[in-house]
């Protein structure tokens, strides 16, 4: 059902503007790098600050994903979301782990790697942007209109999940108790919202339409499930 939505949307969509893709305002595709961190957790503000780094890195989508598993020890993350442990719990359960942490990074949706260790977060993204990209991924905002092309060269053995991200660019916390109590830590590209748009089977070209509200900057995301491999990640700031 999902993917004929897709579908039909696609349709009027093409039909009122074939082309505008040409423009594409405002796009950069990119490397996703997602960092698993909390406002509780002492050994965090060292990735945190490297996050930061990192955001500002041409062809890097930084994304820093709060999760709240450490609320318990006396602060309450204002970021921290269940979905987002529940991704990383699902990213560990695709490598047959049990295992969790903070802060850990995540690049490409495949290399999981420590959020101190630049070194090796660094090694990863430049596997990643390295790679033949299998998958061209453009965006075009206008308005409260995202409109998303994408196209297989080949096409794809395994359909993708298309996500929309939202994110806040900077924000700035006062921390009271917890583990980090008396501290003022700023954080980078705090993801607000992680939306499924639905299926791409990676077969016939992508056209979609989506709605995004606000000013917040936009990240869509195609990738296999799992959560598995990133295949193309682009985002209208």
């Amino acid at each position: 059902m999902r993917s004929q939505v897709i579908s039909a949307v696609a349709g009027l969509w093409v039909a009122a503007g074939q082309g505008a893709y040409a423009q594409d305002q405002g796009t950069a595709s990119g490397t996703v790098v997602e960092l698993y961190t909390s406002q509780g957790c002492s050994s965090c503000p060292p990735a945190d600050e490297y996050l930061r780094k990192l955001a500002e890195e041409p062809g890097v989508i930084a994304l820093a994903l709060h999760v709240d598993y450490w609320d318990y020890i006396g602060w309450t993350d204002k970021f921290g979301d269940e979905k987002f442990t529940a991704r990383q719990k699902a990213y560990a359960h695709a490598v047959k782990s049990n295992t969790i942490y903070t802060p850990q990074m995540i690049v490409g949706g495949v290399d999981q790697v420590e959020g101190t260790d630049p070194a090796m977060v660094e090694a990863a993204i430049r596997r990643h942007q390295q790679a033949s990209p299998m998958v061209a991924l453009q965006l075009m905002r206008h308005g409260t209109d995202l409109m998303i092309a994408a196209q297989a060269n080949p096409p794809l053995e395994a359909p993708l999940r298309v996500q929309l991200v939202r994110y806040h660019p900077m924000a700035s916390v006062a921390i009271r108790d917890g583990e980090n109590a008396g501290r003022v830590l700023d954080y980078a590209n705090v993801v607000t919202s992680w939306t499924l748009l639905g299926q791409w089977d990676g077969q016939a070209d992508l056209h979609l339409t989506a709605p995004v509200e606000g000013e917040d900057p936009v990240v869509v995301i195609l990738q296999a499930e799992g959560p598995g491999k990133i295949y193309a990640a682009a985002q209208v700031k």
